[in-house]
């Protein structure tokens, strides 16, 4: 049976990760923290992961908290760092301030971390309890903990389609099979993302932007990514227009022709080249791991049947936000999923549903990859 003081520390916990969940997208590479600072059952003080990563969680609800925190008990989302970085260690920040007590949801799969905070604040006589709503709180840095142990980020798969799993008809036309709420989600999704990534059919299709375009949020605009082996990209369209001001990079063959390389980069396109795979085109897990050197912890495919078909069969979907709308398009419309080339229903990418969320008209299903 809980006790009075375990319920206490679930639901200050939760305010915390709620906390985390504002930086998500905004961190990178950082993980997105929450702390809350509790004394006498009042919060005195609380914080979350700042753009850009600094400053940390710990130091904002500390400068809220100021001569509060004193003998007060500190719930943060991941353990608190232990090294120098470019500030100070938050573990350190902890015991100065003269918190005496540490909740903490999971501990830090950093190198430089992973468990040698909390002997930090353990060895200043500091009470740590671990493992408190560690469940959510894994949820939350899965993007943050692949890029640490896997090398790569986590990555979402958006899907906008018809009843049948349609996402065009047979001649193209697809804007707009959902409504105006799971077009907002949509864009919510892109704003919880450090990166977004299409193919070269769907830039040239589509002619999009890529950007978030809610009200207030234009500076939550994730990396936009193109898989685009000949550059086959416009000039003139949409992303090469706005490349200097929101980044965009371009996954390119080497022998593409030098001259249209130089007008992309002239307009701020960064292009790179990965190991292709077996029909030539960027390698899905080559792509990853070069976006996870550079600190992308949580990227979103939006991308057609193609690109969501590629990183599917190689294994690299960990979770599929599927927008359902309430039409039949039919067999000759353009399939949310081009061919897996399966033979046994045992070889499947499996997935387990987290949620169903009616939006308007449509639905919202959340999935997520089954171990």
């Amino acid at each position: 049976m809980k006790t009075a003081d375990s319920r206490d520390d679930v639901r200050h916990m939760r305010h915390a990760l709620r906390l985390a969940r504002r930086g998500l997208g905004r961190t990178a590479p950082n993980p997105a923290v929450g702390c809350v600072i509790v004394r006498d059952g009042l919060t005195v003080g609380r914080g979350w992961t700042a753009p850009g990563g600094r400053p940390h969680a710990e130091t904002m609800a500390l400068n809220e908290a100021g001569s509060g925190a004193e003998d007060a008990t500190a719930f943060v989302t991941l353990e608190p760092c232990s090294h120098h970085g470019q500030t100070p260690p938050c573990a350190r920040s902890l015991i100065d301030a003269g918190i005496t007590r540490v909740v903490i949801a999971m501990t830090d799969p950093d190198s430089r971390v992973d468990g040698r905070g909390i002997a930090m604040l353990r060895s200043a006589g500091i009470q740590v309890r671990t493992d408190v709503c560690e469940k959510d709180a894994g949820d939350l840095q899965l993007g943050f903990v692949l890029n640490r142990t896997a090398g790569r980020p986590l990555v979402s798969l958006k899907v906008a389609s018809s009843l049948d799993g349609r996402i065009a008809t047979a001649a193209g036309e697809s804007k707009w099979i959902t409504g105006p709420e799971a077009r907002a989600s949509g864009h919510m999704l892109r704003a919880t993302h450090d990166a977004i990534l299409i193919g070269a059919g769907t830039a040239v299709a589509d002619d999009p932007e890529l950007t978030c375009r809610l009200p207030g949020m234009a500076d939550r605009s994730p990396v936009r990514i193109v898989l685009d082996r000949h550059l086959r990209l416009s000039l003139s369209g949409r992303l090469a227009r706005t490349a200097a001001r929101v980044p965009l990079i371009i996954y390119a063959d080497p022998a593409v022709d030098p001259e249209r390389k130089a007008a992309l980069a002239e307009a701020g396109a960064d292009i790179r080249h990965v190991t292709a795979d077996s029909h030539g085109r960027p390698d899905a897990k080559a792509v990853l791991q070069d976006l996870a050197a550079d600190g992308v912890t949580r990227l979103l495919l939006e991308g057609g049947g193609g690109i969501a078909a590629s990183f599917l069969g190689a294994g690299l979907v960990d979770r599929i936000f599927w927008y359902r709308a309430g039409l039949a398009i039919g067999g000759d419309g353009r399939p949310a999923l081009a061919p897996l080339q399966l033979d046994r229903l045992a070889d499947a990418p499996r997935f387990q549903r987290m949620a169903a969320i009616p939006l308007g008209d449509d639905l919202l299903e959340t999935w997520r990859r089954q171990a």
